[in-house]
């Protein structure tokens, strides 16, 4: 089953948000939240939690899986707003989120999908305002925090951010996986291999190696039953297809501007409506397709 809406995804394990950002929030004797998505949907976020009959001093914790500016956006308004909250990333994550540069570029993003979304006005009552992220402690591969009664496994999953981690938890076969399991689209995932695409496909290698019976996935829902044990598989496969639609394009080219821009074509005419526009996706690509010159040209 693939679960879009907001509401239950297992008996401990909530989605919430919009269908183009979700985030999870994960029940025990305390909440935590997985996904840090985006500004735009922190009305949403709330409303759900007070329509779910959530009470808002359980939610101690969040994590944030990578520091994308599509997976950290709402958090500013939820620290400000859950006064119990503390905010996890990686290593590599707490360092991204001190560079000034890169919160700027995060604010900015998230600035335009307020203006895309058309809340201008709603932003401005509530204060939505990306003004940086206080991180109050970091987790890693390996790591087995037990937050809430439930013990969650960190993984390592470079290749789609180098700041990108995992959480699985064993006793639902749950996989937080974020971008670094593919991003699901209509009948689709989209291999987002961004800053290496050899270590986001040893990743998915590396997910497919655990019990996953759930795939939480923070764009377009999560995947239960037989789709969520399979939703790995598609990603691997999409990622090879991918690959080789990269390689070729750039040894025919071998310029990365004229590949970059024929393959976004492409993909923006396979995933018409998809939530990121134009210049974002050229973004995701002209980086994918460095790394692929890169091991091409050292041949």
């Amino acid at each position: 089953m693939w679960i879009k809406e907001p509401g239950p995804v297992s008996e401990r394990i909530t989605l919430l948000g919009r269908e183009e950002s979700c985030i999870y929030l994960l029940k025990g004797a305390e909440y935590t939240i997985l996904g840090g998505g985006m500004i735009h949907i922190v009305p949403d976020v709330l409303a759900q939690i007070a329509g779910l009959g959530i009470d808002e001093a359980k939610i101690t914790r969040l994590l944030v899986l990578h520091t994308h500016f599509d997976h950290c956006g709402a958090v500013p308004a939820l620290q400000k707003r859950f006064k119990n909250l503390k905010v996890f990333t990686s290593p590599r994550g707490k360092e991204l989120l001190a560079n000034p540069d890169v919160v700027a570029q995060i604010k900015a993003l998230n600035e335009g999908m307020i203006a895309m979304n058309k809340m201008e006005k709603v932003a401005q009552e509530m204060g939505l305002v990306f003004d940086g992220i206080r991180v109050d402690g970091t987790v890693a591969g390996g790591d087995r925090p037990e937050w809430g009664g439930n013990t969650l496994e960190i993984i390592d999953a470079p290749g789609h951010s180098s700041c990108s981690i995992a959480a699985y938890l064993p006793s639902e076969g749950a996989l937080f996986a974020s971008d670094a399991g593919g991003i699901p689209y209509g009948d689709t995932v989209f291999a987002a291999g961004n800053s290496n695409f050899t270590q986001f496909q040893q990743t998915l290698d590396k997910f497919a190696g655990y019990d996953v019976k759930i795939h939480l996935s923070e764009h377009y829902g999560a995947f239960t039953g037989a789709d969520g044990k399979e939703f790995i598989k598609r990603s691997i496969a999409a990622a090879r297809q991918t690959r080789v639609l990269l390689e070729d394009s750039y040894r025919k080219t071998r310029d990365i501007a004229k590949s970059t821009a024929e393959i976004t074509d492409t993909m923006m005419g396979q995933s018409k409506g998809y939530f990121l526009p134009r210049p974002v996706v050229e973004m995701v690509v002209s980086q994918m397709l460095r790394h692929i010159a890169k091991t091409i040209d050292a041949r």
